[in-house]
């Protein structure tokens, strides 16, 4: 399954110098509002020392990391839902993403302006959470005499649909994000074709000075702590060869860089996980859902291993890795057959059997 992220924010918080630094692909960073005028998108490998474990062990031709792509889009102003600034014009290019990244400044630096003239975190998030409503609110009611329409068909679903619309349009002119409202799944259900913004889970990312890298020790936004990154940081380590990012890092007290951490509080938002399959041709780390069952997992690669599945060869990632290898596995009686019925967990090494 493929993940993507929206990276939203004010300008001048360093949103394009995150985007540059995980997709290495430079997306222009300036100092002034609205540096990035088209959407830039760029597929990121997620971090995952388990794959070069288990390439050391089998030799692959090629290693295959899972991937999230980010889309980065002019910053956001107040006002943009009136249509002030560029930002409000690309939000259309996020609708579709699976979460949404909000950067939000903390660091201090006089050469580069904020767009109100001043460092406030709390206010800086209102302001964006505001923006998005707005959008949303006016996809609801643009949505909304087309919805009325089809409920007259005498349609249920349809009719439902437009209920639950008509009451979310109410909460979003209230200032209330739609992941706010209480839901039935079948309601929930019924507007995911208007891929509200406000619906998507939020990862806040606190662009800091690099000193308080890891800070742990950031008020919370709408209850979660934000995650400490400093874009610039990041942006330089991306440059330097592996030799001296470790050393970069060291100085600093880290053992990995913030973009890993990113990677996996994305994926521990969206509660997804990672399975392998291992051979001569490709190690390859696939992403799922948490809870997911082999048949779904087979799916991934798949829609016919999915229609078609008959078993799974499994085994763990301690167990594969400790024992040698499927042989090792299979010597120890550590290499199972599971059916449809068995939950992936993080790390299963996997080959599926399926009908044709």
């Amino acid at each position: 399954m493929s993940l993507s992220i929206g990276i939203v924010g004010l300008p001048n918080v360093g949103k394009s110098t995150l985007f540059t630094a995980l997709t290495k692909k430079g997306g222009l960073a300036a100092n002034y509002p609205f540096a990035t005028i088209d959407p830039n998108v760029g597929i990121v490998p997620v971090p995952d020392a388990r794959l070069q474990v288990l390439a050391d062990m089998v030799h692959p031709e090629r290693i295959v990391p899972a991937t999230v792509e980010f889309v980065d889009i002019a910053g956001l102003v107040k006002g943009a839902s009136k249509g002030e600034g560029l930002g409000n014009q690309f939000l259309a290019n996020i609708r579709e993403t699976d979460a949404i990244c909000e950067v939000v400044r903390y660091f201090t630096d006089s050469d580069v302006v904020h767009v109100d003239g001043r460092i406030d975190p709390a206010s800086d998030v209102d302001t964006i959470r505001t923006e998005l409503i707005f959008a949303d609110l006016e996809t609801v009611e643009k949505a909304l005499p087309r919805m009325e329409k089809d409920a007259r068909r005498g349609d249920k679903e349809l009719a439902l649909k437009f209920a639950t619309a008509r009451r979310l349009a109410d909460w979003l002119g209230s200032d209330r994000r739609a992941s706010s409202m209480e839901m039935s799944d079948d309601e929930r259900a019924s507007l995911y074709d208007l891929h509200l913004l406000t619906m998507k889970p939020v990862l806040y990312v606190a662009n800091v000075d690099e000193d308080a890298v890891g800070d742990e020790a950031l008020a919370p936004i709408d209850g979660s702590v934000p995650l400490a990154l400093c874009a610039q940081m990041e942006a330089e380590l991306v440059e330097l060869d592996e030799a001296d990012a470790k050393e970069y890092l060291a100085s600093l007290g880290m053992e990995e860089p913030g973009l890993a951490r990113l990677a996996r509080a994305a994926y521990q938002l969206l509660g997804l996980q990672s399975y392998f399959t291992a051979g001569p041709l490709e190690v390859r780390a696939w992403t799922i859902p948490i809870g997911a069952k082999a048949p779904q997992a087979a799916g991934v690669i798949h829609s016919d291993f999915e229609r078609g599945f008959i078993k799974a060869e499994t085994a763990s990632y301690e167990d594969y890795v400790t024992l040698g290898g499927e042989a090792g596995c299979r010597d120890a009686g550590r290499l199972r057959q599971e059916g449809k019925e068995y939950v992936v967990h993080d790390g299963d090494i996997m080959h599926f059997k399926f009908n044709v």
